[in-house]
């Protein structure tokens, strides 16, 4: 079986065996790319030892074998005794994650060509009542009842690479009032409950407000309150492209379109009376070598039941894979321009997404952090953001024709 590897000088190492269940990462990572990402990410580390621990732990994650914990990248550099110091430079030291995933940003923003912002949400089956955030709950992106962690992560994405720079942990009421659990995990004092949905709106408001050049944020809130999430995003000033399941009601807002005078109406009933205006939108499939693809958009003027539009300007986008079948997805967005064609291959992004986070992401350790820590989910979840950029950065031997298990088409 082939393995990926990690070149350095004159020795090969493996990145990773693959996992019952998942897909073997293939790509190759460049030395290079990893050593200019660790000087990029770990300068602002006062200490030298830290600045050591940092890269380590980044390159155990590119070089350990299962599960991407300290135990088992201290077991790979063949030092057990090591595992005491990675498990404390992760879970109790004081530096913070912040300046390393604006770091990490800002490097993938000098080295790719990204163009819009993708919110993912994971979620984590976990079985003991430890790990910081595990609760019993209903996951939407997935829409089904689990027990285990939910965050929302977002991704800096192009037609040709994607990788995560920031994370949201999920906190339920239990987390937020049980002050024992809050004191015992780190959980900081303006850490307050939130559901997937909102956890997702705001990491998005993050990103847009604070993160580099204002891009589009896309979010898919089918299983949420999708109106709840336009309000906060639209008075932030952020372009977004916002998933809508199809009961979602809406009004049309234009007095030339079909269904004007007809009051709140399924967004996917508002579609199909307006087939007519449906235009062919050519577009490259990330999650499948790019290949070339066709699809039919339409897009409509659109009030939010109950509310008021004038202030937001929302459209209704459509798009059918099929045009004898019902819209295959729709979006809610407060962009007019650059119109619908281009609109619809941006929402494609989350293709590019998708097909990161199955070849890449969970081999590089953003499903793996054991530890009860609060802080210490966040450090791991930067450093296998990282581990993650250094694979999609370096692209050698990366099988892009290769169509991933995409979780949402």
């Amino acid at each position: 079986m082939n393995t990926a590897v990690i070149r350095r000088r004159d020795s090969v190492r493996p990145l990773s065996v693959p996992r019952q269940g998942r897909r073997s990462v293939e790509p190759a990572v460049s030395d290079d790319t990893v050593s200019e990402l660790c000087a990029t990410l770990f300068s602002s580390f006062p200490r030298k030892d830290q600045r050591q621990r940092g890269e380590q732990y980044l390159r155990g994650l590119l070089t350990t074998e299962g599960r991407k914990t300290a135990r088992n990248i201290a077991a790979h550099l063949g030092a057990p005794a090591t595992e005491q110091t990675l498990h404390h430079f992760i879970a109790d030291s004081t530096w913070s994650w912040r300046p390393l995933r604006a770091a990490l940003a800002a490097h993938l923003e000098r080295k790719a060509a990204p163009q819009a912002w993708v919110v993912r949400q994971m979620s984590v089956p976990k079985t003991g009542d430890h790990s910081v955030g595990v609760d019993r709950g209903f996951a939407p992106h997935v829409r089904q009842s689990f027990r285990g962690q939910q965050s929302a992560g977002v991704w800096l994405a192009s037609q040709e690479l994607s990788a995560p720079v920031d994370w949201r942990l999920v906190l339920p009421d239990q987390w937020v009032h049980d002050h024992a659990l809050r004191d015992r995990a780190g959980v900081p004092p303006e850490a307050g409950a939130e559901s997937p949905e909102e956890c997702a709106v705001a990491v998005a408001l993050e990103a847009g407000r604070h993160w580099g050049p204002r891009r589009p944020v896309l979010i898919d809130l089918r299983g949420g309150d999708a109106p709840a999430a336009v309000a906060p995003l639209a008075a932030a000033r952020v372009p977004f492209l916002v998933r809508i399941s199809g009961s979602q009601r809406l009004s049309v807002a234009d007095r030339a379109m079909p269904g004007f005078r007809s009051g709140p109406l399924p967004a996917q009933q508002i579609l199909q009376l307006v087939k007519g205006v449906r235009r062919p939108v050519p577009w490259q499939d990330a999650a499948a070598g790019l290949a070339p693809r066709m699809s039919l958009a339409a897009m409509v003027p659109v009030v939010l039941s109950g509310r008021s539009a004038a202030p937001l300007g929302l459209s209704l986008l459509g798009e059918w894979s099929d045009p004898s079948r019902p819209p295959s997805a729709l979006w809610l967005t407060g962009m007019t321009q650059p119109g619908p064609g281009p609109l619809l291959r941006l929402t494609k992004l989350t293709r590019r997404v998708e097909a990161d986070y199955a070849r890449v992401g969970e081999e590089t350790g953003l499903r793996d952090y054991v530890g009860r820590s609060f802080p210490g989910w966040h450090r791991h979840m930067t450093l296998a953001s990282a581990a993650h950029a250094a694979v999609v950065l370096s692209r050698v031997g990366y099988d892009t024709g290769r169509p991933a298990e995409l979780a949402s088409a």
